[in-house]
């Protein structure tokens, strides 16, 4: 076997290792074509063998269109068992800028493929626009539920008689909850607390140790 060939065993363990499990690098020695594989990394992302051949060297590698500079990058494949695999290969020349060879990197996409159908369709949302007093809708939908969130919190709470520590304690965690980034929320407290808007600020003051 050629000597630069073997050389390249060690970047093909480093780029396998690199990028884990799902990543394999296979070498080629291209002066045997029906066994050309002569090295694996992983092998388990497609199950190549040393002593196989090659499979997607002509076409989607050589006849690609943009395959330029001894080299295709992320052309894409199925296994036999239904791997999607993204791959890219670069020809190996030797000192005599003849072609003796090609790496091959492998990586399983498929989980990947999965996750991001699975994020399209969680995404996506329709074209229709909202009519005219629609948006409006929505706002007051926001704000009924709001309205309750808050209802909740105050709960029993007997706000006549509930002490400056209880009342910052509420406050506080209604400002992190995001309560308090609704238009109209501030106003709705201070009157199911029967204080004023002031008053909230200071408690929100308090609570966040600006008192």
């Amino acid at each position: 076997m050629n000597a630069i060939l073997e050389s390249y065993f060690a970047i093909a363990d480093t780029i396998a290792g690199t990028f884990g499990s799902k990543c394999e690098v296979v070498v080629h020695d291209l002066s045997h074509p029906e066994s050309s594989v002569v090295y694996v990394a992983n092998g388990s992302v497609t199950g190549r063998r040393v002593g196989q051949s090659f499979d997607h060297l002509v076409r989607q590698v050589l006849l690609n269109k943009n395959f330029q500079n001894d080299r295709m990058i992320n052309y894409k494949f199925e296994t036999m068992d239904g791997k999607k695999i993204k791959s890219s290969s670069v020809l190996i020349r030797d000192t005599q800028k003849e072609i003796i060879g090609m790496l091959c990197i492998n990586f399983d996409t498929t989980i990947y493929e999965q996750m991001q159908n699975h994020l399209n369709d969680f995404l996506c949302a329709g074209d229709d626009k909202f009519e005219d007093g629609h948006e409006k809708d929505v706002d007051q939908n926001v704000m009924a539920v709001i309205d309750e969130l808050i209802l909740k919190i105050i709960g029993n709470t007997d706000v006549k008689n509930i002490s400056r520590k209880k009342s910052v304690e509420i406050i506080k965690f209604m400002d992190e909850k995001g309560i308090f980034l609704v238009k109209g929320a501030m106003e709705k407290v201070a009157a199911l607390m029967g204080v004023s808007k002031v008053t909230i600020y200071s408690y929100l003051d308090e609570a966040k140790g600006k008192r």
